[in-house]
């Protein structure tokens, strides 16, 4: 299901890029919304580049590995808590400046704007799994677990957003023209 999901990822950061790419016109909230796809673009390519390389898995062996060679793996927890904490509150405060930003366009952007926001949870999810959540991800339901759900579900949502924005079925019109 790896696979699955990077392949999910890399396919709708490739859709949120033609987005970008086809939405041509010149007004300003074209400019702020071709900005908004290419950024998604960004992220999905960064997120599959980590789901495939399992960064924070890196990242938690690399913050032990320090702890341990400076003295504090006994107090690991308080700067665990404080990690989670920075995280939860720049990934909130990213969701809310990106929604805001994007209300305007809320029409043709309000589907990816949402799933950014349940990826953005998958993530918090996911860095908090470290730390003793990993029940609520791993829990099946009917075989399927709930994190590839959570995972794929933001996905769809940003891919159905970029499938149905005005842009792609102006940049189709103009090419059967």
């Amino acid at each position: 299901m790896g696979w699955v999901t990077v392949g999910a990822y890399l396919l709708t950061s490739l859709i949120s890029l033609r987005v970008a790419m086809a939405g041509l016109r010149p007004a300003k909230s074209a400019f702020k919304e071709r900005m908004f796809w290419l950024f998604l673009c960004i992220v999905l390519l960064a997120l599959a580049l980590n789901k495939q390389l399992d960064l924070q898995s890196f990242l938690t062996a690399a913050g032990r590995c320090a702890a341990r060679m400076n003295g504090w793996y006994d107090q690991r927890h308080i700067v665990q808590k404080q990690f989670i904490l920075v995280l939860v509150v720049v990934a909130v405060s990213m969701s809310l400046l990106v929604a805001r930003s994007m209300r305007a366009t809320r029409a043709r952007t309000g589907l990816a704007v949402l799933g950014l926001g349940v990826v953005t949870c998958f993530v918090l999810v996911r860095a908090l799994s470290f730390h003793g959540v990993d029940a609520l991800i791993g829990l099946r339901v009917y075989g399927i677990e709930m994190n590839w759900v959570l995972e794929l579900f933001g996905l769809i949502l940003i891919a159905l957003g970029a499938l149905l924005h005005p842009w792609r079925a102006d940049a189709a019109k103009r090419r059967h023209d």
